[in-house]
């Protein structure tokens, strides 16, 4: 179960830095409520962290939770938000993954 919450918690990171992203291009009423939904998913994210950190350690929980959480906002700069691409930006985003499952693989 404290898996589903540390994905859970995963969603709602990336989901925040969609709306943080959209909040970027808003004005008025709409960044208001770009940033309200931000806000929401932001606190949601740290409640579900620490609903997953009671089964897995936090030196694992933590580290995998924003491994992913700067895959998912990495993927929705680059598809979403049509962020230039490179073979850098792909090198480290590869290499990250790669350190997010071996940190899961020697838990």
């Amino acid at each position: 179960m404290s898996w589903i919450f540390l994905i859970a918690a995963w969603l709602c990171e990336t989901a925040f830095t969609f709306c943080l992203g959209k909040a970027k291009v808003s004005v008025d009423a709409q960044w208001w409520a770009w940033i309200s939904a931000f806000g929401l998913l932001y606190v949601l994210s740290a409640v579900l962290l620490a609903k997953a950190v009671q089964g897995i350690p936090v030196g694992v929980a933590y580290p995998v939770w924003t491994g992913i959480g700067a895959v998912g906002a990495v993927l929705i700069s680059l598809f979403v938000f049509k962020e230039p691409v490179s073979f850098w930006k792909i090198f480290f985003l590869t290499t990250l993954i790669a350190s997010v499952v071996g940190l899961k693989s020697v838990e």
